[in-house]
């Protein structure tokens, strides 16, 4: 379980999510346990213990004499996460739309409210946060805890991705932004309405719509990561 609200840990765990989500952190980079703990006003026992569970939770990795350092987004890992995504997220919108309670459904609406007012004019990491909130909900609908395992760790790859998706670059930008706005307001008529086979389907379309943007992290601009050669739709 993650640490105590409210407590220095708690501060700590929830800062180092945010940093590593947002690329403030980079993939792949090493994590200085005296520098941390200067940070977050934490002695090593403590710090340790949230890297911990940063690492059960697949933000970090430890790595025995070499200390912590942020999960990779290598050309390995992004090939299983391509992989793997289409998978779950079709999976947790079928759940979804056979498990949701009215109190959930109010909660999505509400995180589609956020995601929609970042688009319009919010930060980067407001569109990539509000973005995260609204799929990890969805993972509360699904009621599964073998799938909510995976789709926890497939958004952190997805929301560090999507610091670059929602970055402005083209013309093409607020279309396809408002294309990633309207998929999520039917997926939450689709949830409503118990169409499960219609939530799947949606899920698979808004999965598409970021995955055509992977271009983006082979640019100089991109992620400062060894990507190396993605897998093509077809190898999917």
């Amino acid at each position: 379980m993650p640490p105590t609200r409210g407590s220095a840990k708690n501060d700590a765990y929830e800062a180092m999510k945010r940093a590593i989500l947002t690329l403030e952190r980079k993939p792949g980079s090493s994590l200085e346990e005296s520098e941390l703990c200067t940070a977050f006003g934490l002695s090593r026992t403590p710090l340790r213990e949230v890297l911990q569970q940063l690492a059960g939770e697949g933000y970090v990795v430890l790595q025995a004499n070499r200390g912590a350092r942020v999960s990779d987004m290598t050309h390995y890992t992004l090939r299983d996460f391509f992989l793997a995504a289409p998978l779950v997220y079709s999976a947790i919108m079928r759940l979804a739309a056979q498990n949701a309670t009215q109190a959930q459904i109010s909660d999505l609406k509400w995180a589609q409210e956020a995601f929609r007012s970042a688009l319009e004019g919010g930060s980067v990491t407001d569109r990539a946060l509000t973005n995260d909130r609204f799929h990890r909900i969805t993972g509360e609908m699904a009621d599964n805890p073998y799938l909510m395992v995976s789709l926890d760790r497939l958004l952190i790859d997805h929301t560090r991705i999507a610091m670059t998706f929602f970055r402005p670059n083209t013309k093409s930008d607020p279309e396809r932004l408002s294309q990633a706005s309207r998929q999520h307001d039917d997926m939450i008529a689709a949830i409503e309405a118990g169409d499960e086979d219609r939530a799947a389907s949606l899920a698979l379309e808004h999965w598409a719509l970021s995955r055509d943007q992977i271009e983006l992290f082979v640019m100089p601009r991109g992620l400062e990561a060894p990507l190396g050669q993605l897998p093509t739709q077809k190898s999917a």
